[in-house]
């Protein structure tokens, strides 16, 4: 699991029928802790399905590869990418 930050949203005019109802999230993945006050951050974008309701600018958990789809199982979803949480506060001390 990675943290990331949404820098924006993707809107679709076709997609496969697994993706119906989807709110998609364009999400740059923090690399370095140093980072997590750093906006925008200039790294990787991901677009990722939106589980939790996310806004710009939130702190999210993001979930990559066969994970991502977990939560829907038995229903086989094209996700490579799923925001799993919205992080309120990140503590390190």
């Amino acid at each position: 699991m990675k943290m990331a930050r949404t820098i924006g949203t993707v809107t679709l005019s076709r997609a496969h029928p697994g993706l119906q109802g989807a709110q998609l999230r364009c999400v740059e993945v923090i690399e370095s802790i140093d980072q997590l006050d750093t906006q925008p951050l200039g790294g990787e974008m991901i677009v990722a399905w939106d589980l939790c309701g996310s806004g710009t600018n939130d702190l999210v958990a993001l979930a990559e590869g066969p994970e991502a789809a977990q939560p829907f199982r038995p229903d086989v979803k094209p996700l490579d990418a799923s925001i799993v949480a919205l992080l309120d506060e990140v503590d390190l001390g």
